[in-house]
């Protein structure tokens, strides 16, 4: 079987920032004797991940000598690369988009992972005129997100290769540096968008209670839009009071795939 991770055509490897996608990336390498010519790693930032994935995706590139672009959206539409050091923290990019579209994001209408990560990119790709196919972290323990990723073209050498959760963590443990996030019982709740409406309301106000000033963004954009994330949940504002009181209002919920990646 031809090995899938193996690059011979111009290929856009998703850099998600999270465990999966470097092990991934760095399987890439293994594979290639490094990063071929016809390859490009891009990194999309919303602005809304933890210090820590932005710093994992800098130790990444310097630890494995491989050049990662990051780019971020801007409103026109348009996009703007970044580095490390320049990139937003403050949800910049994704409250310009939720300005410019009038209306939040939702279950429904999921239109912030579309924009600001493979809209972003593709238009980054077509300002240097490289037509690539996509790479994306998705393992073999993930079947429902597959078809979907597959019948849009995406290439997932993960789930070829058969690569599941506890081959990626273990990966990890035998590494020299790792993701500064905490993984428990199968998810690293903080990974992606810190409290990405996606994620169930149980964690989400386990993330609130760690952190408080984590619901600050999200509570100001439904107040700025006068809506909620969610109709079938409060508000970030009254989980933030929730989780202020210590109060559990929560059964547990399953989240939702996002397709961000992990």
């Amino acid at each position: 079987m031809r090995d899938p991770f193996k690059i011979d055509s111009p290929t856009c490897i998703s850099f998600s920032g999270g465990r999966t996608s470097a092990y991934m990336l760095w399987r890439v390498l293994q594979s290639n004797g490094g990063l071929p010519d016809e390859a490009k790693v891009c990194f999309a930032n919303t602005g809304k991940e933890e210090e820590a994935t932005l710093e994992f995706v800098r130790d990444c590139s310097v630890n494995w000598g491989v050049p990662i672009t990051w780019v971020e959206y801007r409103p026109g539409p348009a996009f703007e690369v970044v580095t490390f050091e320049t990139a937003s923290r403050n949800g910049e990019p994704f409250e310009a988009l939720i300005t410019k579209k009038n209306y939040l994001p939702n279950p429904v209408a999921r239109f912030c992972t579309e924009e600001l990560k493979v809209k972003t990119i593709n238009r980054y790709f077509d300002s240097i005129n490289f037509e690539p196919d996509t790479m994306v972290g998705v393992r073999a323990d993930e079947p429902r997100r597959l078809p979907k990723l597959r019948a849009r073209g995406l290439l997932v050498p993960l789930a070829q290769s058969g690569v599941s959760q506890s081959m990626v963590q273990q990966f990890w443990k035998e590494q020299p540096f790792d993701l500064n996030l905490e993984f428990h019982d199968g998810v690293t709740a903080a990974g992606n968008c810190d409290l990405c409406f996606l994620k169930g309301a149980g964690q989400i106000l386990s993330l609130i209670k760690a952190k408080p000033e984590r619901a600050v963004w999200w509570a100001n954009m439904e107040q700025k839009i006068d809506a909620t994330f969610r109709s079938d949940r409060p508000s970030y504002a009254q989980m933030a009071k929730f989780a202020e009181q210590q109060m559990d209002m929560f059964s547990e919920e399953e989240g939702i795939a996002c397709f961000c990646g992990d």
